[in-house]
């Protein structure tokens, strides 16, 4: 890969005159998406686009060009999951936390999605599987790397650094989540497919089933 930040920047130009700009995020995405191989294929995927007079983005005969797309599809879809997944809880100073671990490094992707969302109260979310979060001060989206304890879901843990009503809001967010649950209408697979168990650790409605 190009380490010359100088060099770096003249062939992402070239890349950005020579693709699309939904051609040029996915070669991005594919980096996020650190999937096996993924910078070699970046690498052969660059290649092909300067050695060819025309775009070629949809020429999906081409093992480059269809690997590029799949992974960038990855990390769209677990994007997509985590604006959905991200569970806050408010600590007793006030800012609100949440703790993801999603198979791509899609904070990058989902930052302007939480700071337009939750533009008047302070948050982060952190990536426990890439020890690094995102953290809004009602200014600005910083870059941060801290440590969290392991324990972050044990009920000490909670009480130690969540304000006094988390608790209650907590319970209620769980009710909430098994009453609109309609036992006849379930569906196990479907649930799991838009659902993953390997999420379950960080969402709130199902921590509490794993304590039970």
């Amino acid at each position: 890969m190009v380490t010359d930040p100088e060099k770096a920047k003249r062939v992402s130009d070239s890349l950005r005159n020579r693709l699309s700009k939904e051609g040029f995020k996915r070669i991005y995405s594919t980096f996020l998406s650190e999937t096996a191989q993924s910078e070699d294929l970046m690498f052969r995927f660059a290649s092909y686009v300067f050695a060819s007079e025309k775009n070629i983005e949809e020429d999906l005969s081409n093992s480059e060009v269809w690997g590029v797309r799949k992974a960038a599809q990855i990390t769209r879809r677990e994007s997509h999951r985590m604006k959905a997944f991200v569970r806050f809880k408010l600590t007793k100073d006030q800012l609100y936390y949440a703790i993801i671990e999603p198979d791509c490094d899609v904070l990058p992707l989902i930052e302007n999605h939480f700071s337009s969302r939750y533009a008047d109260q302070r948050w982060l979310i952190y990536d426990a599987k890439r020890k690094y979060g995102i953290y809004y001060d009602l200014k600005k989206v910083s870059t941060v790397e801290l440590q969290f304890s392991s324990e972050h879901n044990s009920d000490k843990f909670l009480a130690e650094i969540c304000d006094q009503e988390e608790a209650f809001f907590q319970n209620l967010w769980v009710q909430y989540f098994t009453h609109v649950n309609i036992e006849s209408r379930k569906n196990t697979r479907l649930h799991l497919r838009h659902m993953p168990k390997r999420y379950w650790k960080n969402l709130t409605e199902k921590v509490a089933k794993i304590k039970k």
